[in-house]
């Protein structure tokens, strides 16, 4: 058996970690992006798309990501799509992730004063102006904390992206632990890494929320 030296096994882990970061990136952007167009299909009243947006929430936070995670990886295969894992956990984390940050941006805009609606439609301002001038600016405000927060959850979530073979993090410390018999040490030092990343993120998200609250 080959022998591992300590910084073998750190070389090993921040390698992963990459992964877990860059995996951890996409899945926000992307969910932000498609969270914000459901979001605003929600808000917009169009014909059917409250219950579009409404199922699509309600599936992916209803469900386990880890099931979510399966029927991702093994569906795009069975329609004809040439999958990999790295493909499958993007797809589905991005999925995932939208409908989360749909439901809290949701919360912060209707936690803005119907008074704010009817102000700015009486500057003659149409929908769309009233959400980027007015009512999205204040959102924002009340969003900084929780979305923070959530971005927590998105990279303590890409470790089940283990399962269908990914390799980040947590499937290393997997790898590493079976090769050289140390499973405490292994996944203490996966624990830490995973610490290094969100306590910063959640210091942060505190901070934010600190600096943005309105003055009393």
């Amino acid at each position: 058996m080959t022998d591992f030296t300590f910084w073998d096994i750190a070389k090993q882990l921040l390698l992963a970690l990459r992964w877990t970061v860059g995996l951890s990136l996409i899945a926000f952007a992307g969910g932000s992006v498609l969270g914000l167009a459901l979001l605003v299909l929600r808000l917009a009243r169009v014909p059917g798309a409250q219950r579009l947006v409404a199922a699509h929430v309600q599936i992916f936070q209803g469900t386990p990501l880890l099931m979510q995670l399966f029927l991702t990886y093994f569906g795009l295969a069975m329609v004809g799509i040439d999958t990999s894992p790295l493909l499958a956990a993007c797809v589905c984390l991005i999925l995932y992730s939208s409908a989360y940050l749909c439901e809290i941006w949701r919360g912060c805009v209707e936690a803005v004063p119907k008074g704010q609606w009817e102000a700015s439609a009486s500057l003659a301002m149409g929908f769309t102006e009233q959400l980027r001038h007015v009512i999205l600016p204040q959102a924002l405000r009340m969003g900084i904390a929780p979305t923070a927060g959530f971005s927590v959850q998105i990279i303590k979530a890409t470790a089940l992206t283990s399962v269908i073979g990914f390799i980040e993090i947590t499937k290393a410390g997997q790898l590493i632990a079976n090769a050289t018999f140390e499973p405490f040490l292994i996944y203490g030092c996966v624990a830490a890494l995973y610490f290094a990343l969100c306590f910063p993120l959640s210091l942060w998200s505190q901070h934010l929320e600190r600096r943005l609250r309105p003055a009393r």
